[in-house]
């Protein structure tokens, strides 16, 4: 690939994709690398919440839960997410935040295994993944063990006979490693454990087929690739042959087989319903679902294709206008999430420096300055420009300046 202006000009004349960023709304005066932790709003996601406020809220009032449809959107948003991560219909339900649902799954995940007691993960697992781990250990008496691994090459070798879970997100939300779900669920399977997946950084950037990797239970949210906005609601997987098993600790009235009879004795729903809990929020429901129908009308295969060639693009640019970052991310594309990841002792002020001349990224402690690209709306002339001023940033010693190293709430 040609590192030159015209070169990646040509690759948006010849994008298949192209059109989509029309259904975006983004500012013209940014280049936007962080749909990895916040997804921009759709434009269709402005009409559909007035519509949800002005019609179904506002003169349907509380019989918008029958006219409107609104007590089915979990099940019926759960079945669309379905379609993009390999799940049949009535495995998927929308509910709760991740971190919730992670809870629910590792109950369930543990119960299932009474006689095994340790939980395996990566310790660069993001850290909520590993806070529930830890808080259920502590609930359940202290009786069971979080082993962690040090490298994606230690996981095979930790999983036992004393294995419960293998705990992993599918891709790293640091590095952007993507692990071989297929392969690590078959290693985990065939010591007698279970698996639950974080998809939170690959659910709408790459095609993912929990099926086909027999994967146990699967977790992830809903406002970073699936636009849903800031706190989406979050989506929890079940395995089919899972669903009849366990009653989930949070047995919530939603999650009653009959919420409207308003029995004091809790009986489990049927299938994955049993995985609410609360009353779902509306709003926010409402403003996913526009999200995942604009991932619905594309090929995945098509996106994933992009994606490879975006972070392929900026890691050759960025390796030869930055010499002084190092690589996080792997370089091989098929072991990569849709980021790239570089490290600097100075990352955090190099990333304001950097967001202060209009490209937007994140920074994650201790040194990753992380990029994230996100095909539908990314144009290829935007990865150019981004190395661009990464490069004039650290030639121009910008980061340097006082106001750069001023820590900010959220990084």
């Amino acid at each position: 690939m040609e590192l030159t202006l015209a070169a990646v000009t040509a690759l948006d004349a010849a994008d298949p994709l192209a059109a989509l960023r029309e259904h975006f709304h983004l500012p013209d005066d940014l280049i936007y690398l962080d749909g990895n932790s916040l997804g921009p709003p759709p434009k269709a996601t402005v009409t559909r919440l007035a519509q949800v406020v002005e019609r179904e809220w506002g003169a349907g009032l509380v019989r918008s839960w029958n006219s409107a449809g609104w007590i089915d959107l979990p099940r019926r948003v759960g079945d669309k997410i379905a379609q993009l991560i390999g799940a049949p219909p009535g495995t998927v339900i929308v509910a709760d935040s991740t971190s919730v649902n992670l809870f629910k799954v590792l109950a369930a995940a543990l119960r299932l295994r009474p006689e095994r007691r340790v939980i395996v993960s990566e310790r660069d697992n993001f850290p909520t993944d590993l806070y529930m781990a830890q808080g259920l250990i502590d609930l359940l008496g202290g009786q069971h063990e979080l082993r962690l691994v040090d490298t994606a090459e230690a996981i095979p070798a930790a999983l036992a006979a004393d294995t419960a879970v293998l705990l992993l997100t599918e891709v790293n939300y640091r590095t952007g490693r993507l692990h071989d779900m297929a392969a690590l669920t078959a290693q985990t399977h065939a010591c007698g454990a279970l698996t639950i997946w974080d998809l939170a950084h690959s659910a709408g950037a790459l095609p993912v087929d929990l099926t086909a990797a027999q994967a146990d239970f699967a977790v992830g949210c809903g406002y970073k690739y699936l636009n849903g906005g800031p706190g989406a609601p979050a989506f929890v997987y079940v395995a089919p042959h899972h669903q009849a098993d366990f009653r989930q600790p949070l047995a919530g009235w939603m999650g009653h087989a009959q919420p409207f009879a308003f029995d004091w004795r809790y009986e489990p729903a049927p299938g994955v319903a049993r995985y609410l809990c609360g009353t779902q929020p509306v709003l926010s429901m409402s403003a996913l679902e526009c999200g995942v129908d604009l991932l619905l009308a594309c090929d995945l295969h098509t996106v994933r294709a992009k994606s490879l060639a975006m972070t392929e693009l900026f890691i050759a640019l960025v390796e030869s206008l930055c010499p002084e970052l190092r690589l996080a991310t792997p370089r091989a594309p098929n072991a990569r999430g849709s980021q790239v990841s570089f490290q600097h002792p100075q990352g955090y002020p190099i990333m304001q420096a950097l967001i202060a001349r209009g490209v937007i990224g994140d920074f994650r402690a201790p040194d990753i300055l992380r990029f994230g690209f996100t095909p539908l709306y990314l144009r290829y002339v935007d990865v150019w420009h981004a190395a661009q001023q990464l490069a004039a940033v650290l030639t121009d010693s910008e980061w340097q300046r006082p106001e750069f190293s001023q820590r900010a709430k959220v990084t």
